[in-house]
């Protein structure tokens, strides 16, 4: 009996784990696009996706949309928050001569700002409307699929669909071509005629788009509260990192290895020694952030792997 409970809890573990990697492969793809265009870290980047957990609630609750149907709007609100940051803020910071440390600054003080409106959200749903807005959840609005959280098919599939949906976009087209380009190499990109604000500001929205999804989607897995962006802060900057700062699919892989070691890490660890482990499951993150940095600073990207595999053999 204990060890059918103990194989019950792992498929359960394992089911996160594949929902919350999912999540966190899109946020952290993110955070990379971002970070490629400006070589600056956006540390408003949890607050793009933590505007829709809001946005979403109140289609839910007042609306009675699905939030499947608010992926849409969301991916436009996160999408036109960070545009607001780089048209607004940091590009002109970038006319004048800025360097990346005023322009890391910059980026918090629009997190705060973007906090503040949050909170502000928050307290206005709650006093006009009723809702409850601080730790709380929206599982009991997901659907049932094969006889589990729609979430758990739709996540990893949203994922998958877009890494694809980059690479098509990044290497297919002639914008995204251009776009990568402009990315890469602005001087020489800048002189062939390509728009380089255009692609730019292309890529900020498309990265708050993809934590706008992710927000809209958060309540149905976790709970939410209005800093819940802000305390993602870490895993989508230890996944980015993993990744590879300067690449985007590494995002997706590094998402990927963070979700998994996060959620089972957590979960197996606090089987083990009881559930006083579960409060400092950011610490896993942190710590594969801290050898990423030491032993394989370009993240998993930038490690040659066939010479890692001859050194071992």
């Amino acid at each position: 009996m204990l060890r059918q409970g103990r194989i019950g809890l792992s498929l359960l573990l394992l089911r996160d784990a594949v929902i919350f990697s999912s999540l966190l492969m899109m946020l952290s793809a993110g955070l990379t696009l971002t970070y490629m265009t400006t070589k600056v870290p956006n540390f408003a980047h949890g607050d793009f996706a933590t505007l829709n957990v809001y946005a979403g609630l109140a289609l839910v609750r007042l609306l009675n949309v699905s939030p499947y149907l608010g992926m849409i709007p969301a991916f436009l609100i996160g999408g036109v928050a960070a545009l607001v940051l780089y048209l607004a803020v940091l590009k002109p910071l970038t006319d004048r001569g800025a360097n990346y440390v005023i322009l890391m600054i910059a980026t918090i003080a629009y997190d705060m700002i973007l906090l503040s409106l949050i909170n502000i959200s928050a307290d206005y749903l709650n006093r006009v409307h009723k809702l409850i807005t601080r730790l709380f959840q929206l599982r009991d609005f997901d659907v049932e699929l094969l006889g589990q959280p729609g979430l758990f098919v739709v996540a990893p599939f949203l994922a998958f669909a877009m890494i694809t949906s980059l690479y098509i976009f990044l290497n297919r087209t002639k914008f995204g071509v251009a776009m990568r380009a402009a990315i890469e190499n602005p001087s020489l990109a800048e002189v062939v005629g390509i728009n380089i604000n255009l692609a730019y500001a292309t890529s900020w929205f498309i990265s708050g788009g993809l934590a706008g999804v992710v927000g809209v989607l958060m309540p149905l897995y976790m709970t939410c509260n209005p800093d819940i962006g802000v305390r993602l802060l870490i895993s989508i900057f230890a996944a980015s990192i993993l990744g590879g700062l300067s690449n985007i699919y590494g995002a997706f892989l590094g998402g990927a290895v963070i979700g998994f070691a996060e959620v089972l890490g957590t979960g197996y660890l606090s089987m083990a020694l009881g559930p006083w482990v579960v409060p400092y499951r950011p610490v896993i993150p942190l710590i594969i952030m801290m050898l990423t940095l030491i032993f394989a600073p370009k993240g998993l990207a930038g490690v040659d792997w066939k010479r890692f595999v001859r050194r071992v053999g």
